[in-house]
Order: C-alpha cells, then sequence, then structure tokens
C-alpha cells in the first residue's frame, strides 16, 4: 500500500522536495531533544534512502505525512522492526513531526492511521512503541491511541551512552477483537 489518508492527513511514499524539510526537522535540536545528536545533511537524505529501502523490502515502513489541505510535509509516522540490540522483537511505530506541527493533533491521527493499517492490513499480532523515559509527549500520544505501558517493561537503550536517553519506556497494543 502506498498511502494512508486521514481527515487531514496523507502518509505517503517520500519525494525528493521532502528531502529538504526533512535535514530542516533533523537539525532542529528541540525535534531531537529525545532521540540524540541532530543529523547533517548527508546523514537526512541518507535516512531517507533507507527508509525507502526498507519500505521497498517489506512493504510498509516510514511514510512522509503531508498535511491534505496545504500539501506541506509535516514529518513521517510508520512501522519498522525493532533494533536488535532491545531485549525485545517485533514491529514498533513511531512518528516525528516539525515543531510548527506539533500541538496540533497530526501525531495522533497518523498514529491511528498507522495503527488501523499495521491490525488491519498486515494482519500484525502486536504493536509496539518505545521512546525515553523522558519524552511525556510521545508517551501522551500512546495513551491517546490505546496503548499501555508495563513498567516492567522499561528498559535502558544499550545503543544509547549513558544520560538522559538511555532509560525507555515500552508501551503495547493488540488488535482488538
Amino acid at each position: 500500500m502506498a498511502e494512508l489518508r486521514t481527515d487531514r492527513l496523507l502518509l505517503r511514499r517520500w519525494r525528493d522536495s521532502d528531502l529538504e524539510p526533512w535535514a530542516a526537522m533533523n537539525a532542529d535540536p528541540e525535534v531531537r531533544e529525545h532521540l540524540g545528536d541532530v543529523l547533517s545533511r548527508e546523514q537526512s537524505d541518507a535516512s531517507v534512502a533507507r527508509f525507502q529501502a526498507e519500505f521497498d523490502r517489506r512493504g510498509y515502513g516510514w511514510w512522509a505525512v503531508e498535511v491534505r489541505e496545504t500539501g506541506e510535509f509535516v514529518g513521517f509516522a510508520g512501522l519498522d522492526e525493532v533494533d536488535e540490540e532491545v531485549p525485545f522483537t517485533g514491529v514498533e511505530i513511531g512518528w516525528r513531526l516539525a515543531r510548527p506541527a506539533w500541538g496540533k493533533g497530526y501525531a495522533t491521527e497518523a498514529a491511528l492511521a498507522v495503527l488501523a493499517h499495521g491490525f488491519e492490513a498486515l494482519e500484525l499480532p502486536e504493536i509496539l512503541a518505545v521512546t525515553t523515559a523522558a519524552n511525556l509527549r510521545s508517551q501522551a500520544v500512546m495513551r491517546r491511541i490505546g496503548m499501555s505501558r508495563a513498567p516492567e517493561d522499561d528498559f535502558d537503550d544499550p545503543t544509547v551512552p549513558e544520560g538522559p536517553l538511555r532509560p525507555n519506556v515500552l508501551f503495547r497494543i493488540r488488535p482488538s477483537s
């Protein structure tokens, strides 16, 4: 499936025109606050190339998110296999938006569309979400879309050095019957 649509958003494959606003997002320290260092333009462009290759290989991945009314690129949302280094396996939902798109409900709207696709089209038995323990905004989205957290699942990300980005929380959701 190439696209997902909501009332206000289009989740679609990446375009060359997305590279510049994506790089600007990845150079914004506030957007990257819970992710680590800002990215160079080359690193940012390389991430899109990876997203596209993974989408082609699996049939799902990270969609670019655009506001339907304006055509403006505002970030990404989608599904990915969890990193091999973490103490669990599965498929993870995620999102990242440019600061001007924060507080408008776009993350929740996009995430609900991604969940529906994951459960209905891909027939996933469970979808996970991971973020730093300090990322309360993302945790609020996780709760709004029906995910729940069991504190015993929290973990220290072994790929991150000691510091505020290492403690992570894990949220889960299963399809409703």
